[in-house]
């Protein structure tokens, strides 16, 4: 389904969780941005941050940002009709379900608008990760490891984490997921790294950008426990939004929705309903 085909004015939106830390927001969403905008010429570039608490902090250094809602209002009333939104985000968790909520609000108000899905969603997606982070950690020796922690989250979608690392081990890849908030924790981290008569361990954040929890979760907290675990502990405090291919991971999401309009289960189960064939 062609996006462009009936296109008169359309708009290509990053949508990101935002970040306080101007460092790393240069190495990772000013990079993406850039190249989403040369990746869509036919379309308007903009981006929102969705943390409205980032919004705020950003805006009392003067630093304005607009959330999804304001932006696509704003889009509206210049007359747009078509949009492609991009998450950042790593998981289908909160946010990205609070993203598809503001925006199904304006769904019937614009001619076609469609959203693309975070960086682990299919099962394809695991595999790829996992492929980028083995080349980002170069040749590792038998007795070392490098271990991805991410945020963690109350919501269902947890289980990216711990799917993660199943697939990890089941790749038999030297490397192993931790959270700050949730399972696998640091217990279960260390357990299997010993276990795997592992020594040395690289850490990195499973996160776009490299903030807080980077700065002091990971380079510290887990730094030192894994230290006193006996482990020789090196950092990589690299956002996943540095690496290029990770980059292109979430551009090639984006592609995809020029040519494939997101299917809506609500307009599956309508049409199952008036007698269309379920697929099981």
């Amino acid at each position: 389904m062609d996006f462009y085909k009936t296109l008169e004015k359309g708009a290509v939106i990053i949508a990101h969780f935002g970040t306080t830390h101007e460092d790393t927001r240069e190495r990772t969403i000013d990079v993406i941005n850039e190249k989403i905008r040369g990746e869509f010429p036919k379309l308007d570039f903009y981006q929102v941050y969705t943390s409205r608490i980032i919004n705020r902090i950003l805006a009392k250094r003067g630093i304005e940002n607009l959330n999804t809602t304001q932006i696509l209002e704003k889009l509206l009333e210049d007359g747009y009709k078509h949009v492609i939104v991009q998450p950042t985000y790593i998981i289908n968790g909160t946010e990205m379900e609070a993203l598809k909520r503001e925006i199904d609000i304006f769904a019937d108000r614009f001619e076609d608008i469609r959203v693309g899905s975070p960086l682990l969603t299919s099962v394809e997606d695991y595999f790829e990760l996992l492929e980028v982070l083995e080349d980002e950690a170069g040749g590792l020796e038998k007795n070392e490891a490098l271990v991805m922690i991410g945020h963690g989250t109350d919501h269902p979608a947890h289980s990216t984490y711990p799917m993660l690392d199943y697939v990890a081990r089941d790749l038999e890849k030297p490397i192993y997921i931790g959270t700050v908030e949730g399972y696998p924790g640091l217990d279960k981290v260390v357990k299997e790294l010993k276990k795997d008569g592992k020594e040395k361990v690289t850490l990195m954040p499973l996160m776009f950008v490299a903030g807080d929890h980077a700065k002091n979760d990971i380079a510290e907290d887990w730094k030192e426990a894994l230290e006193k675990n006996g482990f020789e502990v090196s950092l990589n405090l690299k956002g996943l939004g540095e690496i290029e291919k990770v980059q292109d991971i979430f551009i090639k999401k984006a592609r995809e929705l020029e040519n494939i309009r997101p299917e809506d289960i609500l307009v599956k189960k309508a049409e199952y309903a008036k007698g269309r064939k379920a697929s099981h």
